[in-house]
């Protein structure tokens, strides 16, 4: 490109390209930096918004009479920017059974205050779920154990983490979920069979309750301990 000096060269300088990709890449740290402070993460002091969105879960158990309503309330972080993140804020149960009313105002305040630390904050699925009911815990509708009330707050937890991203779901692949229903049709006939022809449960009656998942579908299959629920089996 040519270019008309109309003035007095008063002097000149040699860029070096090196020193200019330096400058360059400086500059483009800097504002890279200047970025990252201004995304929110969770901590105490954001302050909650005058919506959340929520989702609540009906827990059903038959230790209780009446049914519970878990709701779990979400704040959304920088939103409309590639570091939009959705983290629970807090959370709710409502019930009619005024038995337990202290135990689950206090839990949920607790919970309320973890959500709200910041953080990663699953690993309260792991010590909700781990909790035991001493008078014993219950079968859920396809077999699931729940070994407390607590327990199932745990796992609504879970399911909620797992829909807004926060836990990873180990879902099966379609391959697995074809395979695991041929043999359960195939132990179900079987059992049925020798039941007289006696129609098929969730699970075969002489299911084990399978450690992973916890649900009452683990069985022996070509001589292997298999879970028919969530696919574990013991010889790997």
């Amino acid at each position: 490109m040519v270019r008309k000096i109309e003035g007095k060269i008063a002097g000149y300088k040699v860029v070096d390209p090196a020193v200019e990709e330096a400058r360059i890449a400086t500059e483009a740290e800097v504002a890279e930096q200047q970025r990252k402070a201004e995304v929110v993460h969770m901590h105490e002091s954001v302050q909650r918004p005058d919506m959340l969105v929520g989702s609540t879960y009906k827990v059903k158990t038959p230790v209780t009479e009446h049914a519970m309503y878990i709701t779990i309330n979400d704040i959304i972080l920088n939103e409309g920017s590639e570091h939009e993140k959705r983290r629970p804020f807090e959370v709710f149960i409502n019930s009619k059974n005024m038995d337990n009313f202290q135990w689950v105002v206090a839990l949920t305040r607790l919970i309320s205050a973890v959500f709200r630390k910041g953080g990663d904050t699953t690993f309260m699925v792991e010590e909700l779920k781990a909790v035991f009911d001493p008078k014993g815990g219950y079968f859920k509708p396809g077999g699931v154990f729940m070994p407390s009330i607590v327990a199932e707050i745990g796992y609504c937890i879970e399911k909620h983490m797992q829909m807004i991203g926060m836990i990873k779901t180990n879902n099966l692949d379609q391959h697995q979920i074809d395979f695991l229903q041929k043999k359960r049709a195939e132990i179900d006939a079987a059992q049925g069979a020798a039941d007289g022809g006696s129609e098929a449960g969730d699970f075969p009656e002489s299911a084990s309750l399978c450690g992973k998942c916890s649900t009452k579908a683990l069985v022996l299959m070509d001589g292997c301990m298999t879970c028919l629920s969530c696919g574990d089996s013991k010889c790997g």
